[in-house]
């Protein structure tokens, strides 16, 4: 069988020289999916392992990908290149990562597709290995998303509204697992993709123990489930020791001083929802007018929305009238640069997940702009906090709330170290050169004649 024309022929190449059966295949396709899936293709690629990087096309701008394809040293091998609306784009996904297994297979060599969190492309990738007979290595498996009760919250916002709310109270309250319920299923792409790449996938890589809880409540095989962090630790730790070669404080110099807050509003539930985005907005001016600096990092979704609810005029004229406390910037392409800020920042508000994970190793204190987080664990460790978008004033209490704080700041870090070493063991352990991490019945059971 011919390869298709998604290889590079330096790929195809390495394929037909190496004498390995199996053959690890990376895939990325977002900011975040690079960032977490570079120490992977590393700890595999120094092993000496047959290792391919796929890059589905999911993110393509140099500002959310090729940067940190540069930063990380990484060349990719597959270029599936999708385009298109997301069904369109995830069908394509589906077709062309199906001709890439069964090229592989033509060739007699045995899949292993890393995929990772609850991106479109760990759901697509993972159908069409599944409709391939080849299962995957699930990283950032188990993801759920962990909401307060309604009661737990409107307890506290109705003690805000009556000038009653105790900041403390509120902090520790959102520390108890008994506050929060699962369910959360609004029609956003991030909680369906995580639970469509679970039965897709051989192994999943849990990132905490309530990963793993989540898993095994829905009846996944406690074989194939093993907690060992998260690789967003290997990469911060990376970036840490590659900081000193960031520009960042020559481009942006008011933040060298550490006293900013870091926002981002970019998920869809968000960036989707006037409403929601409006309170969201009307709590940044407010903080920015209490005398607070502020970094707006904006991506596609917050310039969307930005245009659609008719709010460009509004945020042009904050960063004219406070040009030393408000800046408004585009994603910054190297990891270096954002790890080197974020380190002196005195909160991050965020809807993001990685970067509630990433404030937890950097001890930073983070309030997610969401109702709750498939981060829930950052929730009950203490170094996260939810902030509803119901009502500006009660998301900037919050955050003030949280500037600065030293417990916040000292919880430490949950999500591991050496992560990516840890993951590749699992596979290696596991794996087998005919059937790669799918388990017929006979391997699972290990009836004895």
């Amino acid at each position: 069988m011919k390869a298709p024309n998604y290889f590079e022929p330096s790929a195809i190449k390495k394929i037909s020289d190496s004498d390995k059966k199996l053959v690890h295949i990376v895939t990325i396709a977002t900011k975040p999916d690079i960032i977490k899936q570079a120490p992977i293709y590393w700890e595999l690629k120094n092993r000496g392992e047959l290792v391919l990087l796929c890059h589905t096309g999911q993110h393509y701008d140099f500002r959310y990908s090729g940067g940190m394809e540069e930063e990380f040293g990484l060349e990719v091998d597959i270029h599936l290149k999708i385009d298109g609306n997301l069904n369109q784009k995830v069908a394509q996904m589906i077709e062309r990562f199906g001709e890439v297994i069964e090229y592989l297979h033509s060739v007699d060599k045995t899949p292993i597709p890393y995929i990772h969190g609850d991106t479109s492309t760990s759901m697509a990738i993972g159908l069409g290995s599944f409709m391939h007979r080849v299962a995957c290595c699930h990283v950032e498996a188990g993801i759920r998303t962990l909401t307060p009760k309604t009661t737990v919250y409107q307890q506290f916002y109705d003690e805000f509204k009556a000038g009653k709310f105790d900041w403390n109270t509120y902090y520790e309250a959102m520390q108890q697992r008994e506050n929060y319920e699962l369910g959360s299923m609004e029609p956003y792409p991030e909680q369906y993709n995580t639970r469509v790449s679970e039965p897709a996938s051989g192994f999943h890589a849990a990132a905490v123990e309530l990963d793993r809880e989540f898993m095994l409540a829905e009846g996944f095989d406690p074989k194939t489930i093993k907690v060992v962090g998260n690789t967003v630790a290997d990469a911060t730790v990376a970036a840490i020791a590659d900081s000193e070669k960031s520009t960042i404080f020559k481009k942006y110099p008011q933040l060298e001083n550490g006293e900013f807050i870091r926002v981002c509003i970019h998920r869809r539930e968000n960036t989707q929802d006037e409403q929601r985005f409006i309170v969201l907005i009307d709590a940044m001016e407010q903080l920015i007018r209490d005398g607070h600096s502020v970094l707006l990092i904006s991506l596609f979704g917050t310039e969307a929305a930005i245009d659609e609810f008719g709010l460009r005029q509004r945020i042009e004229g904050l960063a004219k009238e406070f040009p030393e406390t408000f800046i408004y910037s585009d994603v910054w392409p190297y990891y270096r640069d954002v790890i080197a800020a974020m380190r002196k920042c005195a909160v991050v508000a965020t809807d993001s997940g990685s970067m509630q994970e990433e404030m937890n190793i950097l001890g930073v204190p983070c309030v997610t702009l969401r109702f709750g987080s498939d981060r829930g664990e950052s929730f009950l460790a203490g170094s996260n906090i939810p902030a509803p978008p119901i009502d500006s004033k009660f998301i900037v209490e919050i955050i003030k709330g949280a500037v600065n704080n030293k417990d916040m700041a000292s919880v430490g870090n949950i999500y591991g170290t050496a992560v990516s070493k840890k993951i590749v063991d699992e596979v290696l352990a596991q794996a087998d050169d005919e059937l790669g991490l799918f388990q017929t019945e006979e391997k699972r059971l290990q009836i004895k004649s």
